[in-house]
Formats: structure tokens, sequence, C-alpha cells
């Protein structure tokens, strides 16, 4: 190539691309204030939508197990409803029971619940549960194993199967008129129940908060007889029956915290388990003052659910 050729070459500009900037001023490191604008659009691109009136949740009845049927009139079950916390009623080792108002925002329906949440995995061991798991076996054994074995899933099986065993039991009980809390819906470890109780919100009181007269005292006793008749017609105890998990609203007893309720004919101890609901509640009320003939009562309530 001759000397005039180079001295004539003028090169080519390059096209732009569609990714060059456009403005040059933004070439270089992002200003702090550019960063934060890019952050703000970010966090705004990925934020929840603001739940209607500040509450905490959308309702989580179109994912939930249900109740039996027909629903009560006062449950909630439009979708458009959201779920608000207003509080702890009760903290215990297996789980947690909390005040929860669902309803329209707006103004439109509302009940009160008493959402009640077990714990999982962060919970070692729940309170004496091998005796109460005889009988609730999962049908994996890879399952089994991890039930057996207390591992980190394992235990998250065991919270669910108290969730699902107590909400089968209310279901069943609250259709054959039982005295139970209406279970309005399950959601994994989570369940929604009737709130026993006030409109304001405050919980009706335990039995073993009272110092009933002679002839309530007696009145609640048969009611509680009553109660354990109807489980045990079912073939079923509560397991862990005191004093302290069955509520008194306006003189009628309801009868709660039935996780670890007990196939009596399923399970091995079965007949200790009903035995011993009636000597513990019989106690309380002796220990008030009434007669109770304690043995016979379990007899009869062995006999009627078919273990003699």
């Amino acid at each position: 190539m001759r000397q005039h050729d180079f001295e004539d070459f003028t090169p080519r500009r390059r096209r732009s691309r569609f990714d060059d900037e456009i403005n040059p001023v933004r070439r270089g490191r992002l200003t702090e204030g550019e960063r934060e604008r890019l952050a703000r659009l970010r966090e705004d691109a990925y934020a929840e939508p603001e739940i209607p009136g500040g509450a905490d949740r959308y309702s989580t009845w179109d994912s939930a197990e249900h109740g039996p049927r027909p629903h009560p009139v006062w449950v909630v079950t439009d979708l458009a409803a959201v779920d608000t916390e207003l509080g702890v009623l009760k903290t215990g080792k297996e789980a947690d029971v909390h005040l929860l108002r669902r309803g329209l925002p707006g103004g439109g329906p509302e009940c009160l619940l008493a959402a009640k949440r077990y714990r999982s995995s962060e919970h070692r061991q729940f309170h004496r549960d091998s005796g109460y798991l005889e009988g609730r076996r999962m049908r994996r054994s890879r399952e089994n194993r991890a039930i057996a074995q207390r591992t980190s899933f394992g235990r998250n099986l065991i919270a669910e199967q108290w969730a699902a065993a107590e909400f089968a039991a209310l279901s069943r009980l609250w259709t054959m008129g039982a005295p139970v809390p209406y279970p309005v819906q399950r959601d994994g470890t989570e369940l929604l129940l009737e709130f026993v109780g006030d409109a304001d919100g405050t919980a009706a009181p335990r039995l073993a908060q009272l110092r009933p007269e002679p002839d309530e005292l007696r009145d609640l006793w048969f009611q509680t007889l009553g109660a354990l008749d109807a489980l045990a017609s079912e073939g079923l105890a509560h397991g862990d029956l005191s004093a302290y998990n069955i509520l008194v609203r306006d003189g009628r007893i309801v009868l709660i915290d039935l996780p670890q309720v007990v196939d009596v004919v399923a399970n091995p101890g079965g007949a200790e388990f009903l035995t011993r609901d009636v000597r513990n509640i019989a106690a309380w009320f002796a220990a008030r003052g009434l007669q109770v003939e304690t043995d016979e009562t379990a007899a009869d309530l062995r006999e009627r659910a078919g273990l003699t």
C-alpha cells in the first residue's frame, strides 16, 4: 500500500448500539442518591400489596381444611376477609393460642377466633408424646423413623399430627353434639377455633378458676360426666383432662385442648387414659365437697367405650 493511501484513510464511525450510554453524564459510578432511588424501585417491585384495615394477613379460608357442615352462620368465609391479631390468650408447651379477628374491611361481618398454633422443629420434644402417639402410625416407613428418632423433620410431622388429630376429634365431637368449640379450619399446624368468651375478647374462665356453690358444683359435675360419656361412646378419651382445660361460659362447660385425644381401642393404654381422666377431674370436684364414685364412674365409661 502506498504512503498516500494511509494519509487519505479516515476510520469509519461505529454505529451506536442499543446498550450504549445515551447521556454521557451518566457514565461512571452511580451517585448515592441514584442507588437509593434504584433500591426503592426494587423494593416497590417486590413489595406485598398493603392489607386493608391494618390487618396482619388475608383470610386463609381458601387454602385450609374446613370444619363440619353446615358452617355456623357466624363463621366468615368470604375470601376478601382479613385476619387481625389481637393478642395472646394462652401459651403452652406444645402450642400457643392467639385471639384473632376475621372480618371484611370497611365494617362488614366479622368474628372472633382462637388461633391455636403448634410449635414444630424448634420444640425438642412434645409433652409425653410417645404414649399418645401409639396407634397413630404414618403410612411411610421414612416418616415413622423420623418420628421415632425425633429428627427436625419428625418433630414437624408430630406437630402436624397433633393439629390434625385435634381438628378431627373436634369435628367428630361437634357433629355429635359434644360440648367443644366449633373447629373453623386447619391450615398445617394452625387451628382456627370458635372463641369461647365475650364479644369484647374476654375469654371464658377455666373451671379451675371458679368457686361454685354446691348446686352449681353438682350441675358442673353432671355436665362433665355427660361429656366424658359422649367421648367414650365414640371410643375416645380426652387423654389429659383437668379443671384447667374445661371452660365455663354462662354455666355451661366447654372441653378444650384435645390434641392428645386417645382412641381407647387402638391405643394399648386406652383404658388407662380413660380411667386417669375420670380420676383427675373427679379429684377436683371431690376437693370442693362433692361426693363422687370415681371407680364406679370409670368402670361405667370403660364399658361404654367397649373395653369390657
